[in-house]
């Protein structure tokens, strides 16, 4: 039996990580510490802890902790453990992605360009990475084009060259058109080009297009100067600024009511070359220092090429040990800054904007309407989990309920839930209602961990003041039962969704019988959201009354499924064929052995 308190005592005063368990050993938490007694203790004791972290001490069973020489060791490990396990209540950074770079082979004698998604020590150059496929692939589209290098991926001399020779795009170094040194030229270009160095080529292009033009190869010259063109364009699409500072990744973030979102621009030679974007939910009362940190630690974990510097706008934790994990990996110095002014902030800026930018339209539709839910019903905080209950039965027979889920404006359909009624013996809706929400609302109470979740922020009805009314008796006899959960459970607020006579979706109304108007958009979802737990109910409903048209005696023994079933009714035609066999008749059958034969018969 583990004892937290005990075993807290035993805790040394040393640098390491500590991983926490539940009951059923799932690593649900995993952090560092520069003491493991002073950090783990802290999640024990009574001071002020965000909801999350609340949550995971009190499904805590017990936990474990692994001591290392420093404070720059435990980071690592706490990385690789989170990336490994994906504990529940750590900040996650669910990103699979290999980013693509631009290989040139320099080693060879007629280096080819390509992209690629894995990093090797080949004495290959690589520049990026690039945020997708489309843009690398862009970049080195163009060079091909306008530097006519070889388009084969495996080099051999040949016979004769290939059309790409012909139509002025390669310069055949398979027929030997071409010396190494003019081909390595082209290929100084390239890497100045993917540099950033293009000042520099350029007025060397400019140089040798005067040269041709006096010489009168016009040709040539031609040629050079739709290649400066080419790059001077391509240079401009790419500048993001003024700045001076080379290989620098820039962080930018933003929040609202539902989500944060954390957004990196790629800058190499001051030029942007690609940028990503990442959420995170259910961080609302974790400050973003706190989320950047995280973020910082899990993104550049494994990474092959580090940037010089990381800007953004927060003086993150750990931010001394993060530089020298990071310095270290790269083999040279990796710095976090904190612009305060001039360029370097406004490109911070920028990046936060786009981040706010991609959250508003990512969410605007779902925000809008929740938003639209608060104002209506006059709440304080925003819907973001709504509930949906229905009831269905066929003159008091088989009674059931279906509930739905509506999450951040979306309806969940993996969500949804089917009850049988237990206690209700006879056709009394608001009974059987009553029953339903008790159940549901205790299944959150009594497991944190639950399929059900969290407890809704509102609940809705199908039907109108009484079905309100036998949610509010659920949720008040439910208070009587759990007294320490009464603040949570009195923030439930209900609402009825009324019908018309055809059935159809009228209005919402609240426990004084007020009709509600909404807007033709919010109404929609309303309808759609009855809808949903109507057919759920009606589902489940007739599920069961078909079961039950279709149930044989043979349901009712112990061993017959519905394999062994349909075999015996295909073998003898009926149950009353299968009471007048033998059991050496029934044992022909394919499954049914000497022993479920006669407890056939016993049965039948």
């Amino acid at each position: 039996m583990f004892n937290i308190e005990e075993e807290l005592k035993k805790l040394p005063h040393k640098p390491g990580v500590y991983i926490m368990h539940d009951k059923d050993d799932k690593i649900i938490y995993v952090g560092k510490a520069v003491s493991l007694r002073n950090r783990v203790r802290q999640y024990f004791r009574k001071n002020k802890k965000t909801k999350r972290i609340e949550n995971m001490v009190s499904l805590v069973d017990h936990f474990e902790y692994i001591v290392v020489d420093n404070e720059a060791e435990a980071l690592i490990l706490e990385c690789n453990l989170i990336k490994k396990n994906m504990p529940k209540f750590n900040v996650l950074l669910k990103d699979d992605k290999t980013y693509p770079y631009i290989k040139i082979n320099v080693q060879d004698d007629y280096p080819n360009i390509y992209i690629t998604r894995r990093i090797l020590n080949d004495g290959a150059k690589y520049f990026g990475p690039y945020a997708s496929a489309g843009s690398a692939k862009e970049m080195v589209d163009f060079i091909k084009a306008k530097f006519r290098i070889r388009q084969c991926r495996n080099f051999k001399y040949k016979d004769r060259p290939c059309l790409n020779y012909h139509i002025k795009k390669c310069m055949a170094p398979c027929m030997g058109y071409v010396s190494k040194e003019e081909y390595r030229k082209q290929i100084d270009e390239i890497i100045s080009l993917l540099e950033g160095k293009t000042d520099k080529i350029i007025k060397e292009m400019q140089k040798e297009m005067q040269e041709l033009s006096s010489k009168m190869e016009f040709e040539k010259a031609a040629y050079i100067r739709d290649k400066i063109i080419a790059i001077e364009n391509i240079s401009q699409k790419q500048k993001v600024s003024n700045i001076t500072e080379n290989d620098i990744d820039v962080i930018g973030i933003a929040r609202n009511e539902i989500e944060v979102c954390v957004e990196i621009f790629f800058v190499r030679k001051s030029k942007m070359i690609g940028r990503e974007h990442y959420f995170f939910k259910n961080l609302e009362d974790e400050e973003n220092k706190q989320i950047l940190s995280e973020f910082v630690k899990q993104y550049y974990v494994g990474r092959a090429i580090l940037p010089n510097k990381i800007m953004m706008r927060e003086e993150i934790e750990d931010k001394e040990v993060i530089e020298e994990w990071l310095s270290t990996e790269a083999k040279r110095k990796v710095e976090i800054k904190t612009p305060q002014k001039g360029e370097k902030l406004r490109l911070v800026e920028m990046a936060e904007r786009n981040a706010a930018i991609t959250l508003e339209n990512k969410n605007k539709e779902k925000y809008n309407v929740l938003a639209e839910l608060k104002e209506v019903l006059k709440l304080n905080i925003l819907p973001r989990k709504i509930e949906c209950y229905d009831i269905s039965n066929l003159s008091g027979t088989n009674m059931v309920a279906g509930m739905c889920v509506m999450q951040d404006g979306i309806i969940k359909k993996n969500l949804s839930r089917r009850f049988k009624i237990k206690t209700v013996f006879s056709q009394d809706d608001p009974a059987c209602m009553k029953e339903v929400v008790k159940r549901r609302l205790l299944h959150s109470l009594d497991k944190i961990d639950s399929s059900f979740g969290k407890l809704p922020d509102a609940i809705f009805a199908d039907g109108g003041i009484t079905q309100i009314r036998a949610i509010k008796s659920a949720i008040e006899d439910t208070i009587k039962d759990r007294e320490d959960k009464k603040e949570e459970l009195s923030k439930i607020v209900v609402f009825g969704m009324v019908k018309n006579d055809k059935h159809q979706t009228r209005a919402l109304m609240d426990e004084n019988r007020n009709e509600i108007k909404i807007s033709q958009e919010l109404f929609n979802l309303i309808t759609n959201f009855q809808d949903s737990v109507h057919d759920n109910a009606i589902g489940y409903h007739r599920s069961l009354r078909e079961k039950e048209l279709t149930h044989s005696e043979l349901d009712d023994i112990d061993g017959i499924g519905e394999v062994k079933k349909k075999a015996l009714l295909k073998e003898f035609g009926s149950v009353k064929r299968i009471k007048e066999a033998e059991i050496e008749d029934l044992m022909k059958v394919k499954g049914i052995t000497k022993e479920l034969a006669e407890k056939i018969k016993e049965a039948l």
